[in-house]
C-alpha cells in the first residue's frame, strides 16, 4: 500500500498541534499574532487606536 504523503509530512505532531491550537481561544490567538505580529494597525489609515473585536 503506498504512503499518503501528506499524512506524513515533517512538522508537527498531532498532539502538539492539538496542545498549540486545540481550542477556539488558541486557535484566534495564533491568528492575530500572525496576521499583526506588532499589533492591530487600521488596515485603512494604519492607526493603533483601534482594537480587536472581542465578544
Amino acid at each position: 500500500m503506498a504512503q499518503n504523503r501528506n499524512q506524513f509530512q515533517a512538522g508537527m505532531s498531532m498532539p502538539e498541534f492539538i496542545a498549540q491550537y486545540g481550542t477556539e481561544a488558541q486557535c484566534a490567538a495564533a491568528l492575530e499574532q500572525t496576521r499583526w505580529p506588532d499589533g492591530f494597525r487600521c488596515p485603512r489609515c494604519g492607526s493603533a487606536a483601534h482594537g480587536a473585536r472581542r465578544d
